[in-house]
C-alpha cells in the first residue's frame, strides 16, 4: 500500500542558483548535495543529486534536478526549454497566511506573477523560481 509522497522533482536550470534560491529566498532546508557515480544514467555518467526540504517539513523531498538526469540530450533540450519559458507549473506551496509570506518573500528578491487573491479554494499567490517555474502559494479554505 503507497502510504506517502517522499521526493518530487523539480527541473532546473542551473542547480547551484536553484539550491541558493531555495535555500536564501525561499528558506528550505538542504538535505542532499552529492554526486552520484558512473551508471547512474543510461550515457554512463554520474549526476548531482540535490534535494531541498519546506521548513518543518523533511518528509517530502523537492530534487532539483538537472534536466539531463534520466533524459536523454533531446529530451534534456526539451525539458529545458520548457522550464526557461515559464511553461511549467510544478505546484503547490501551502502556508497559513498567504499575504505574510508574500511581504516575506517579496522583500527577499523572489518573483511574483501574481500578488494575492482570493479563490473558491483559498487565497493564492503565485511565485516563480531562478529557473522559471512557478509555483502557487496557497491558504487553503477549510473543507478544500
Amino acid at each position: 500500500m503507497i502510504s506517502g509522497f517522499s521526493h518530487v522533482t523539480c527541473y532546473v536550470l542551473d542547480q547551484d542558483r536553484a539550491k541558493a534560491f531555495y535555500t536564501e529566498k525561499l528558506g528550505f532546508t538542504l538535505n542532499t548535495d552529492v554526486t552520484m557515480g558512473d551508471g547512474f544514467e543510461g550515457a554512463g555518467h554520474g549526476f548531482r543529486w540535490l534535494t531541498v526540504s519546506p521548513p518543518g517539513n523533511p518528509e517530502l523531498e523537492i530534487i532539483l534536478a538537472d534536466p539531463h538526469m534520466g533524459n536523454d540530450d533531446e529530451s534534456a533540450a526539451a525539458i529545458r526549454a520548457l522550464v526557461a519559458k515559464g511553461a511549467l507549473g510544478t505546484g503547490v506551496f501551502e502556508t497559513d497566511d498567504v499575504r505574510k509570506t508574500y511581504a516575506e518573500l517579496s522583500a527577499r528578491g523572489v518573483e511574483f506573477l501574481q500578488e494575492p487573491v482570493e479563490r473558491p479554494y483559498g487565497l493564492e499567490a503565485i511565485l516563480r523560481d531562478d529557473s522559471g517555474n512557478w509555483f502557487s502559494l496557497t491558504a487553503r479554505v477549510a473543507g478544500t
